[in-house]
């Protein structure tokens, strides 16, 4: 096993498990069952306490 090898393999792996990596994520992202927690947290941002003051003064 020489030096050349090893680069080739450590580089042809890590594009394989990047790519399996990202494949994953995008199907958990997608999951149907996973839409109403996705919805929920895209909703808590913009919540109704998430206003300016308007009876106290700019600081």
């Amino acid at each position: 096993m020489d030096n050349d090898f090893v680069v080739w393999f450590s580089k042809s792996f890590g594009l394989f498990y990047l790519i399996a990596l990202s494949i994953i994520i995008v199907v958990y992202a997608y999951w149907p069952s996973n839409r109403k927690e996705f919805d929920e947290a895209a909703r808590s941002i913009l919540g109704d306490e998430d206003k300016p003051h308007r009876n106290q003064p700019w600081r």
